[in-house]
């Protein structure tokens, strides 16, 4: 207790520098487990993107890019699905479900999704949750559209709102459906998934739009026969993609097999969550480059703090030398020494866990927007502690070095050091 009521004393008379390494520490600690924190949970939003969807069926093309454009609204697909290899492959036995999905539209760079009612009782995302709504209801009519929460909060939509889309991907629109504007009639609660910065419309609207525009540019607009308004899917040529959900997990290999040889047109069928973890093993190298940027400020850090201490040293050397004469011993000084370096890696870590939480509080709508990235404030992980108890022993064994040195003088200098 005299020991640490003494380091405690040193360091308040010392606040400057000490100030100084605790903030070298802190900064550390805070970038470390910042990056670290945003790492996981940017995995896990990744991985909790699709769930419960057993195949992703689209034209033959690469596997990660189909995952992209259909589950994640990047990039684009060269060739679409004949609806009529939609049905017949929909029809099969063990299929307990299918998802239509046709993209190509856009309103103010946000991407529009034809598809079923049945997609708001299936899609799954997370540990397989199902999809909710903040406000309305599902689209019951080929003009209504149900937003996902994004879209609704940065474009400032509520129910009841006229909207129109534009062809086009991206934020390049190539010509807007201004004759048939869609009626909000939903909004999704958020996921922190790509459903929230889509726009969900029933696929008889997809064709609508294109036919519409079609007779626009004969102007032949008058001859079009509009399909009755129950009818939320009609006769499209074709889809981009589809998703497909088995009463059994054992008819998946079967299934994808039969798809791959399909001999009605080129397709392919992906096992989401394998694709995923292709996806994320491509990233590895991000991952592993962030982790060093952390340990190389976590290193500078560390040698800033031992630089730190060791030009107190020498200025400390009457003051140890007088701990000497009053009766202090060689070992003394050394545990002195080294409970300071201790106590400052103790405050340091602390003041930088508690920066982390607040840069994470800050950054988290902006991550959750831009990068849909959901960035959970619990408390600290098993793993993270971890970090947190190799960064102060580090810290500690950095501290330990102008400790021995102490130790040295402490035997040698007396009261006779020169100033």
């Amino acid at each position: 207790m005299i020991l640490l009521k003494l380091a405690s004393k040193s360091l308040l008379n010392r606040r400057a520098s000490v100030l100084l390494s605790l903030l070298t520490i802190a900064i550390s600690v805070m970038l470390l487990l910042t990056i670290e924190r945003v790492r996981m949970q940017a995995k896990k939003s990744f991985a909790a993107t699709v769930s419960g969807t057993d195949l992703i069926v689209g034209a033959r093309t690469g596997d990660i890019q189909l995952l992209l454009a259909s589950v994640f609204r990047i990039g684009h697909m060269n060739n679409g699905v004949s609806w009529q290899s939609y049905q017949d492959i929909s029809s099969k036995k063990g299929i307990k479900w299918a998802l239509p999905l046709s993209l190509g539209d856009t309103h103010k760079g946000y991407a529009v999704l034809g598809t079923t009612g049945d997609y708001f009782s299936h899609f799954q995302y997370g540990k397989k949750q199902h999809l909710s709504f903040s406000a309305g209801v599902p689209f019951a009519e080929d003009n209504e559209v149900v937003l996902g929460a994004e879209v609704a909060k940065r474009l400032g939509y509520g129910l009841g709102d006229n909207i129109v889309v534009a062809h086009g991907m991206g934020k390049t629109s190539f010509h807007h459906h201004d004759d048939k504007p869609l009626v909000v009639v939903g909004i999704l609660a958020a996921t922190g998934t790509p459903v929230d910065k889509t726009l969900h419309v029933p696929l008889i609207a997809i064709a609508q739009l294109h036919g519409a525009q079609a007779h626009h540019e004969d102007e032949e607009q008058h001859n079009h026969n509009e399909p009755h308004a129950a009818d939320l899917i009609g006769e499209p040529k074709q889809i981009s993609a589809f998703l497909l959900g088995f009463d059994s997990p054992l008819y998946t290999l079967q299934v994808r097999r039969n798809i791959n040889n399909y001999k009605g047109e080129p397709l392919m069928a992906i096992m989401p969550g394998v694709t995923l973890r292709e996806l994320w093993g491509m990233l590895a190298m991000v991952e592993k480059l962030l982790l060093l940027f952390s340990i190389v400020v976590l290193l500078v850090s560390l040698l800033g703090m031992l630089t730190t201490l060791l030009a107190n040293l020498s200025q400390r050397r009457r003051e140890l030398a007088i701990l000497r004469s009053v009766g202090a011993k060689p070992w003394h000084i050394f545990s002195l020494m080294s409970m300071e370096s201790l106590l400052i890696s103790l405050l340091g870590t602390s003041l930088g866990v508690a920066l982390c939480y607040l840069l994470l509080t800050l950054a988290q709508p902006q991550l959750q927007a831009q990068a849909g990235i959901n960035i959970d404030l619990q408390g600290i992980s098993s793993y993270e502690l971890k970090l947190i108890a190799v960064i102060m022993a580090a810290a500690w064994i950095v501290g330990l070095i102008p400790a021995v040195r102490a130790y040295f003088y402490s035997l040698h200098d007396g009261m006779s050091v020169k100033t």
